[in-house]
């Protein structure tokens, strides 16, 4: 949402015309009325909700990468790995769990113990 917003207030910020400046900022009001009813059936209707809101799913438990949910998620391997480098990982095996969260974000869980509420509403199986 925030980066359509910006791409359309962008595109209406190097309008020469009326016309080029009107269509960005209905765009823009339609994004803002779409996110207000999807918020509101959200919070009104467990159904839209489960339907709406990803859940987080686990790409990887003690060390081993799970391929299938991976590829189920379109997370290439390079990424992950990369996400493990920043989480600076040495070696898979310190690795409890990496979760891809319902924002997008990659989260690393690594060292000696892993507390199992930390992951206890994560999805292991891509379903």
């Amino acid at each position: 949402m925030t980066i359509a917003l910006g791409s359309l207030l962008a595109g209406a910020a190097q309008a020469s015309d009326w016309s080029g400046f009107l269509q960005p900022m209905l765009a823009m009001v339609g994004l803002i009325i779409a996110q207000v009813i999807s918020a509101r059936l959200r919070k009104a209707s467990d159904t839209f909700e489960r339907i709406a809101q990803n859940e987080p799913l686990m790409l990887m438990r003690d060390g081993e990468i799970l391929h299938d949910a991976m590829s189920k998620s379109r997370v290439a391997e390079s990424d992950l790995i990369a996400k493990l480098r920043e989480a600076n990982v040495l070696d898979f095996s310190e690795v409890r769990a990496v979760v891809l969260e319902t924002t997008g974000d990659v989260s690393v869980l690594h060292g000696e113990k892993l507390d199992e509420r930390l992951i206890e509403n994560v999805r292991s199986d891509p379903g």
